[in-house]
């Protein structure tokens, strides 16, 4: 009697990879394939996608092909594979001709199950009419989103991928990938399953991952702040470039921290050999470039420091995913600056790329720091860029740690009647322009220096309104088109600020205060040191009894009071409603709720001393 599919698939999950049970969204992709359908899987990093084709490959025998862009993932994935008894190999360029040979005629012969390919080697003619004389039982697409003309990392020899629908008609194929936002996917099922495909997406959240961005002062001792935090654990610290992760990792082992390189330019050695001892010795720090990281599956990376800006929301959703993979707790913490932003910019314009693709890779690069400025909890925000919703965590920097925000609601409803008075079909480029009353050849051309709004905004810098916008987009009220020409457009929460529905308070732009002139200014933490011994012991105090009504209410710590009013509390110790509505911060309806809760802390720690 045959091996049920059901049966079967369960017995190599065991026996082959030593787990009892699926993860959350891997049985319904293996069961797809092994039906004979083809499926896209959005999964997070971390949740994994490879058993999602291993399984159903080992199930149905034959011989699956796995595209896949790096040399070294393919090289790390055969060799698990091998370890797991599977007869796994790799046909690619790193190896001498011999070697391939040799490969490929353990395929031919029916002796290998899995054989990874780059897209290139893959789809020359000789390879393509090869492969059609073999029993080809599946087609996994690794890292999916590198054929996406949207996608942040595309690859135009993953383009011609797109005929491999055709030339194996019935066998079933898998696109995987962990960062690909709705547009990224649409893009990948036209182009390899022309729309027709059964979709796996899990949700993008990491809840054990804590979130943490800061300006860029002085970089050298934010990061050593932060490892004293981390002493003794596994992590990853990504820089922009080559040069800065050599000279990083030798400051870390300077400063006591056992920390190694990994960037493109190194020899390829002494790479593997880093890696290797990342993977295996308890305590190191791996500083690289975003070479390292791809398929990278160890565990207890308790942190990821980006001393640097990466490039765009999904470069940095994907190396954040690197960390906490055994679902304990770990954190993700961001420096970035004005420099940082200018090379990011500088590195666009110098792709061998279109104006198209420029346009979008500023359009996202924008996104990335939006959510940078954004006052609002760092997982709504990062969630909400793939198209999720959620409550605040609680416990990112901002819930944390709230940042001080201005109601701008009348500036918010400003741009999104210029958004809407121009067509919504406009970047915040040209939006900036009619706020200003800037008379461009495309305002005057498209008619706009004759609307009302023209000009209503003069008064705030072109970057105001920029960082505004940024937030706008942040915040869900506003939409970006990344895969058009970056046209701003009013979304439905956009619609209900218009209508005086919604409210909108954003951070002033954090990037404006930063310059060099004011980066001798203290931060807004550093401002409570400021105060007495007594007023401190009182702000602590505060602090802990907002967190505890933040908790109670189910909302970020901000949404009772910023620091400023804690710390004005502690300086002005108000006895008296009265006295408490004049501190900043408290209103109407917080005077009312809070008021007598906040005057006993107050008056307790008077009666303490």
């Amino acid at each position: 009697m045959p091996t049920r599919p059901d049966d079967a698939k369960r017995r190599v999950l065991k026996e082959v990879f030593g787990f009892d049970a699926f993860r959350p969204g891997q049985e319904a992709v293996v069961d797809s394939l092994l039906a004979g359908r083809d499926v896209l899987a959005v999964m997070p990093t971390g949740s994994g996608k490879s058993l999602c084709f291993q399984v159903p490959a080992l199930v149905a025998g034959g011989l699956a092909v796995v595209v896949s862009p790096l040399v070294a993932l393919m090289h790390d994935q055969v060799s698990a594979l091998k370890l797991a008894g599977v007869t796994a190999d790799t046909i690619n360029s790193s190896k001498d001709r011999a070697a391939n040979v040799e490969a490929w005629r353990r395929a031919a012969a029916g002796e290998t199950r899995l054989l990874y390919m780059a897209p290139e080697r893959l789809m020359t003619e000789r390879m393509l009419a090869a492969l059609a004389r073999l029993p080809v039982s599946l087609i996994a697409v690794d890292e999916a989103h590198c054929i996406s003309q949207w996608g942040p990392a595309f690859r135009p020899e993953y383009e011609a991928l797109s005929r491999l629908r055709g030339l194996f008609p019935g066998v079933p194929m898998v696109a995987l990938t962990a960062t690909a936002d709705e547009v990224t996917r649409e893009d990948i099922a036209a182009k390899l399953f022309s729309g027709k495909v059964e979709s796996v997406v899990l949700g993008f959240d990491r809840p054990n991952i804590r979130l943490a961005v800061e300006m860029k002062r002085e970089g050298k001792r934010q990061l050593l702040d932060f490892m004293a935090r981390h002493a003794g654990e596994s992590g990853i610290v990504y820089c922009l470039s080559r040069k800065k992760t050599e000279e990083t990792a030798a400051f870390l082992c300077e400063s006591g921290i056992p920390a190694l390189p990994y960037h493109a330019g190194m020899d390829k050695g002494a790479r593997d050999a880093n890696q290797n001892r990342f993977m295996t010795e308890p305590g190191l720090v791996m500083v690289a470039t975003i070479a390292f990281g791809m398929g990278i599956d160890k565990a207890d990376v308790r942190f990821v420091f980006h001393a640097d800006l990466p490039g765009s929301v999904e470069a940095y959703y994907q190396e954040i995913g690197r960390a906490g993979r055994d679902g304990r707790p770990a954190e993700a913490h961001m420096l970035y600056g004005l420099d940082d932003i200018r090379m990011r910019r500088t590195f666009i314009e110098e792709e061998n790329a279109g104006d198209d693709r420029r346009r979008r890779e500023h359009k996202r690069l924008d996104a990335l720091i939006g959510y940078c400025e954004s006052p609002a909890c760092r997982r709504q925000v990062l969630l909400a860029y793939f198209g999720e919703t959620a409550p605040p965590c609680g416990h990112c920097d901002v819930c944390q740690d709230p940042i001080e925000r201005v109601d701008g609601t009348a500036e918010g409803q400003l741009v999104l009647a210029a958004v809407a008075a121009t067509g919504q079909r406009y970047g915040a480029a040209h939006i900036v322009d009619v706020l200003r009353g800037t008379a461009t050849e495309k305002a005057t051309m498209a008619g706009h220096h004759n609307l009302s709004l023209f000009g209503a905004g003069a008064e705030r810098a072109r970057a105001d309104w920029q960082s505004l916008i940024r937030q706008l987009v942040a915040a869900g009220f506003l939409g970006l088109d990344i895969a058009g020409y970056g046209g701003l457009r009013v979304a439905e929460r956009g619609r209900a600020l218009m209508a005086g529905d919604e409210a909108f308070q954003y951070r002033p732009d954090t990037l404006r205060r930063a310059t060099k002139a004011e980066r001798k200014k203290p931060s807004k933490r550093e401002s409570a040191a400021g105060l007495t011994a007594s007023q401190s012991a009182l702000f602590a105090a505060l602090k802990d009894l907002r967190l505890r009504l933040a908790r109670e209410r189910g909302v970020p710590a901000y949404a009772i009071f910023p620091d400023r009013s804690l710390i004005e509390m502690a300086q002005l110790t108000p006895r008296t409603p009265d006295q408490f509505a004049a501190i900043a911060g408290v209103g109407a309806a917080k005077l009312r709720d809070f008021a007598e809760v906040f005057l006993e802390a107050v008056a307790a720690h008077g009666t303490a001393e």
